[in-house]
């Protein structure tokens, strides 16, 4: 049997980069709260007991930076400067200005009082998109929420990592920390062995790391792989890594330098699919980066859902200010199922989805304050009624397309 190894990684919410995305998704949900039709590009960087937030920003509400970016900072756990930051005393600058005008007319062709006497079709086709690019979305059938197995694997294993320290499960926890794990597959592409579990978390000084494996062995690392796992993947001879340098006292911004957007591929599916470059945080729906990323996830989803295939990656593309896709594209790498075709199913995506900008900001409600929790552990494969984009409402639809 051909022996195949896949990894995949995941960051914990104290993670510098992820301190950053929380803050810019804190202030874009803090904007669309006030006003959900609010167009914002907001960035985050972090260094040293000093942040950065800057961007482009057209709201009715008012947000105030400063308040925002010490409550994401305190309810990650950065309290005290001992550990590296301090919510209460550090530094915050602040450089937001308008959008460009150029960007706005493509995006809001219509003003309130046209808005409100369109017809849905005229609104649909009003709305271009917020810029050009390439989306991708993906999914498969190799776990139950339809994400390759590796990267769920490391985001629950971080996610858990954050929790036990949080609960006080166990002690001597710091809040950055990174996980990483490596799949073995068989020769027909199915994973069949957990091969290696990497952690590494920032700690006390006082705790020993022989101490730290047994913890994080006992409480992340065992659940997170019987919850998983269960009987389907072996899961019982796996090699574990935990701080591989020896020691991992210095941690977050302190450490290493923070920016928002610099963890796409953990954002995503951990390398499984194409990545277009856009990241997601801190922009407003009216970004395609994000909302057609969105789309394309809810499209592979319920392709899979719909037992149409094993494994699905769709592309969409747009131009700026134009609203239909410049073009949509289904890849099902020969794992058709049923005896349809690649070309059937990519039918049935044009016939049941509108991935107009505007249509997906309707479909899939993104004008309310949900991006805040999108912002760590993943933006897919969540079981999270806010996260319509994993809704598997069109399987239904799909089927009656191809029929």
């Amino acid at each position: 049997m051909e022996r195949r190894l896949i990894s995949a990684e995941s960051v914990t919410e104290g993670h510098p980069d992820k301190i950053c995305d929380q803050i810019s998704d804190a202030v874009l949900d803090d904007m669309l709260g006030q006003d959900p039709h609010s167009h914002v590009a907001v960035e985050t960087s972090a260094t040293t007991g000093q942040f950065f937030v800057f961007g482009e920003v057209t709201s009715k509400g008012y947000s105030d930076i400063q308040r925002i970016v010490r409550s994401v900072v305190k309810n990650i756990g950065y309290t005290s400067s001992d550990i590296g930051l301090d919510a209460d005393s550090c530094g915050v600058l602040v450089a937001l200005s308008g959008q460009s005008a150029e960007i706005n007319q493509g995006v809001a062709r219509l003003n309130s009082e046209q808005e409100t006497a369109a017809t849905r079709e005229e609104r649909y086709e009003a709305q271009g998109a917020g810029d050009q690019g390439v989306m991708f979305g993906y999914a498969c059938d190799e776990t139950k929420v339809l994400m390759p197995l590796p990267v769920h694997l490391a985001h629950r294993l971080a996610y858990r990592l954050a929790q036990v320290r949080k609960d006080g499960i166990v002690e001597h926890l710091r809040p950055d920390g990174k996980t990483q794990v490596t799949i073995e597959y068989d020769k027909d592409d199915r994973p069949v062995r957990v091969d290696t579990v990497l952690i590494s978390t920032q700690h006390d000084p006082e705790a020993t790391q022989d101490w730290l494996r047994e913890q994080l062995v006992k409480h992340v690392i065992a659940p997170v792989l019987d919850e998983v796992c269960g009987t389907a993947i072996k899961h019982d001879d796996y090699r574990v890594l935990v701080n591989p340098t020896g020691s991992f006292v210095l941690g977050g911004p302190a450490a290493d330098a923070g920016l928002t957007g610099r963890k796409i591929i953990v954002d995503t599916y951990g390398g499984a699919a194409h990545h277009g470059g856009g990241a997601f945080s801190g922009k407003d729906p009216s970004k395609v980066d994000r909302s057609a990323a969105y789309a394309a996830r809810w499209v592979a989803k319920n392709i899979v859902a719909a037992k149409l295939a094993h494994k699905v990656e769709v592309q969409v593309a747009y131009a700026i200010g134009v609203a239909d896709p410049v073009s949509v594209n289904v890849e099902t790498f020969n794992t058709e199922i049923g005896g349809v075709t690649r070309e059937q199913i990519q039918q049935a995506v044009r016939t049941v989805f509108d991935l107009r900008p505007a249509a997906i900001i309707d479909e899939l409600d993104l004008l309310r304050p949900i991006y805040l929790k999108t912002a760590a552990y993943g933006h897919f494969g969540r079981e999270d009624p806010d996260f319509t984009w994993e809704h598997t409402d069109k399987v239904d639809a799909l089927l009656a397309a191809i029929r």
